[in-house]
């Protein structure tokens, strides 16, 4: 059992009477274990002997408190997450214990592993199930992060790479963009590839958006919440360097406590609030392990996020036509773990997707399988689903911007409000309609949400 204390100069008294009812056979109090997510206070009971990386978020000012208490005490701060007011640390699972019980420490949370969403797929069509196949390349000026396992370049991509930074070392490195596991170039091209490798047949959805690569992602597809916080951080605080708009969010983790504790969600809240739309996706696990069923209660976290717009898959059957569109089985339904909040916001079509390959990725070199025409891959999920909406989303931008430049930018709740309305109810294979923790309010309808719009003017005064 460890016994953290502050330096001697900082409230010795308070700490002393808050360690002197720990010792290394007493029972971890409820209270105690409140502060923990769930596989944490596993770990704490079973009095595990390894080390875990984990998210300590404090009350407000209190990271240097905790930083120079874990220091005194020799144990490892591996870096700062000040957006959510939270330190990264490896520390022994004894120590977690009495560090959940200095008074400026609000929660403690596993550094979970997030991973890519993605399956193997079949081709289909894209643009026309959305109404776009006669429309023109959209989405100039804005701009989308992908914070994914980076991106290749290629023609499909032009000039329009922005920025790359790799945060997969436990620092942001400006690098060229590069891609080991081909996840982040397949969303980046479903959002903004021009189709240039194809003759226009795999286009994105908003072939002329600005992309900024952040990189979190390994060769596997996996990687760090702490690196995914530290993206979106950065994507934060140079917002408005880098023109980013939107955030999109094509990975996650399982729900282990309440959205108000989560650190990757409280990430994505500090960035919709400081402007930008995070497009999160729902998640892979719709399918019980138990009776191979449809399940409920399968939203990953960032998903849960309530100011994210939360996406689900849904299935085209490689038709144009919306009365045959199914939601995938595989597609997380709500309500979110916890909290018991109703996701997904709406669905968009994820399975057998077509779009840019990373050429020297894991992904393409190891699934031959997959490859279209050398150039593209074919991939399911809510991952596929998620890019769909971002660049839904910024046609949405692009077409309120045109008519009404001199206009107030639209909102977060109103983009979303944008995306609900015009959605498209689905329906299973008896006609029946999916419930809303299935399809939230209906599968993305991007000619109509831009339509939308393009009539909304944020000029006028408010009557």
């Amino acid at each position: 059992m460890y016994l953290i204390t502050w330096p001697r100069s900082t409230f010795l008294v308070l700490t002393a009477l808050v360690l002197s009812a720990i010792t290394t056979d007493a029972q971890t109090p409820q209270r105690l274990i409140s502060k923990m997510d769930a596989p944490l206070s596993a770990s704490v009971r079973a009095h595990q002997a390894n080390t875990r990386r984990v998210i300590i978020r404090t009350t407000s000012g209190g990271i240097p408190l905790l930083t120079d208490a874990l220091k005194a005490n020799g144990l490892s701060v591996l870096r700062l997450h000040p957006t959510i007011n939270a330190v990264l640390g490896d520390l022994p699972v004894a120590a977690i214990e009495s560090v959940s019980q200095l008074p400026f420490v609000a929660s403690v949370s596993s550094d979970a592993v997030v991973k890519a969403a993605q399956t193997s797929a079949e081709v289909s069509t894209l643009r026309g199930t959305l109404g776009l196949s006669l429309q023109p390349p959209g989405g100039s000026l804005v701009g989308v992060a992908v914070i994914d396992s980076g991106l290749e370049a290629s023609p499909e991509f032009g000039n329009r790479i922005e920025a790359f930074y790799d945060f997969t070392d436990n620092r942001s490195n400006a690098a060229l963009p590069n891609d080991s596991y081909g996840h982040g170039t397949h969303v980046a091209g479903l959002i903004a590839g021009n189709g240039t490798l194809s003759g226009g047949l795999y286009r994105g959805v908003a072939p002329s958006a600005r992309l900024i690569a952040l990189k979190v992602l390994d060769e596997n597809g996996v990687g760090y919440t702490s690196d995914v916080i530290d993206a979106i951080e950065f994507a934060t605080k140079h917002k408005d360097r880098l023109g980013i708009d939107i955030i999109n969010l094509s990975l996650g983790h399982p729900i282990l406590e309440p959205a108000a504790s989560d650190p990757l969600v409280q990430a994505v809240e500090a960035a919709v609030g400081a402007g930008s739309v995070v497009v999160a996706a729902a998640g892979n696990v719709g399918i019980s392990a138990d009776t191979g069923e449809p399940g409920y209660a399968g939203i990953l976290s960032p998903g849960n996020a309530p100011s994210a717009i939360t996406v689900g898959s849904g299935q085209t059957f490689d038709t144009i036509t919306r009365s045959d569109d199914r939601v995938a089985d595989y597609s997380s339904r709500g309500p979110t773990w916890y909290d018991a909040g109703a996701k997904p916001d709406l669905i968009a079509p994820g399975h057998a997707l077509v779009a840019t390959a990373a050429t020297s990725s894991t992904l393409y070199l190891n699934n031959p399988a997959l490859r279209v025409d050398d150039a593209y891959l074919r991939l399911n999920g809510t991952s596929m689903a998620t890019a769909v909406v971002s660049g839904t989303v910024a046609l949405i931008m692009e077409a309120h911007r045109t008519p009404f430049p001199s206009g107030a930018p639209l909102t977060r709740n109103a983009v979303k409000g944008i995306l609900q309305f015009t959605a498209l109810p689905a329906r299973d294979a008896q006609g029946v309609p999916y419930d809303v923790l299935t399809q939230g309010t209906g599968s993305v309808n991007a000619a109509g949400a831009s339509e939308l719009a393009a009539r909304i003017n944020t000029g006028l005064p408010v009557s």
